[in-house]
């Protein structure tokens, strides 16, 4: 199967989720979508939030979303967060 790689960077937090939503590319990615946050850090709810809506998003066209590269600080708050928070 084919894959995509996003490579997210920076520091997410409520300012960037809206951005970080408009920089995919839904329709025309493969069936599998790799969002690499190695080089980010999440800081809010919020931007948990952008995260299940893209998720979100592309499991509705039938593809799936890996999230990788958290840092021990984010992958506590996305994996407290994510699915309880209402999306775009």
């Amino acid at each position: 199967m084919t894959e995509k790689r996003y490579t997210v960077t920076g520091e997410l937090y409520f300012v960037s989720g809206n951005d970080l939503y408009t920089q995919f590319e839904y329709a025309d990615d493969p069936e599998i979508v790799v969002i690499d946050l190695t080089r980010s850090h999440i800081w809010d709810a919020s931007t948990v939030a952008s995260l299940d809506a893209i998720t979100t998003k592309y499991q509705r066209k039938g593809k799936t979303v890996e999230i990788v590269g958290l840092n021990d600080a984010s992958a506590e708050r996305y994996g407290r967060l994510t699915g309880s928070l209402p999306s775009h």
